[in-house]
């Protein structure tokens, strides 16, 4: 029974791994990074990004309820949802999103739901319209040290039939850094004390000048490094960069 088990974790772990995108799309004003560490073999944390034409790009991070084989299911589920959606109304995530709740709420129970942030990235104009769904508020640090959270505009995904959304807007300019999370970053722990919102924000300031990966790369170690190697939640970011874009003349 437990060889058994094994087996369907590891093909469990395989299908979730090939669901999540490996290497984010590149904008020509914006890096991305994004790392993900699945507390178990297999998680609840969900990221994707879309090439929505006209230089637009969608991206998604959200964190499914429960754990394991149960919260992997929910999260194929709901990737299934977001991807069969997104592109009916590209440039409405509101409206995109009230349907995805629809979907979610009629194929599971009450218990079950998601917070989630969705964005959508103009490369031309660099503004970026999101909707938060009870999600932790995404970090942009702002010439280095100014710091504003892109706070919640709804309630979480799957949870109620009738679900409504306000669609915010926000633009990043050159030398911007916009980080979203999911809650196993500022909720691990040592000891009694979490790593919190301030530590992240702390970590992001010091290593703001590094590339993209580096700063992922800096903040889950720190992270890490804070819980002593002790992982209770997966713990999921992406980081992105705005940066002046110049074509080339030839």
């Amino acid at each position: 029974v437990e060889r058994r088990t094994s087996l369907e974790l590891e093909i469990a772990k395989n299908v979730q791994d090939r669901l999540l995108p490996k290497v984010p799309a590149q904008l020509k004003s914006m890096n991305l990074a994004v790392r993900c560490i699945q507390a178990k073999s297999v998680g609840g944390d969900y990221y994707d990004f879309f090439d929505l034409g006209g230089g637009r790009l969608g991206l998604v991070l959200a964190d499914v309820s429960g754990k394991g084989i149960h919260a992997a299911l929910l999260m194929a589920n709901l990737q299934a949802y977001i991807r069969s959606q997104c592109n009916t109304s590209p440039g409405r995530p509101g409206q995109m999103l009230k349907r995805v709740n629809r979907l979610m709420w009629e194929s599971t129970a009450p218990e079950h739901f998601a917070t989630l942030f969705y964005g959508i990235y103009d490369d031309h104009s660099h503004s970026l319209s999101y909707v938060n769904c009870g999600h932790n508020p995404p970090v942009v640090i702002h010439r280095g040290r100014i710091v504003r959270r892109l706070t919640a505009t709804a309630t979480v995904i799957g949870a109620f039939e009738q679900w409504h959304c306000e669609v915010r807007r926000s633009r990043l300019v050159p030398g911007d850094l916009l980080i979203v999370f999911s809650d196993g970053i500022t909720e691990a722990v040592c000891g009694d004390e979490q790593f919190g919102d301030q530590r992240l924000i702390d970590l992001l300031l010091a290593s703001g000048r590094l590339p993209v990966d580096g700063i992922a790369d800096t903040v889950l170690t720190g992270v890490l490094e804070f819980s002593a190697g002790q992982q209770s939640d997966d713990l999921t970011l992406i980081v992105a960069s705005v940066h002046e874009y110049r074509r080339r003349h030839t």
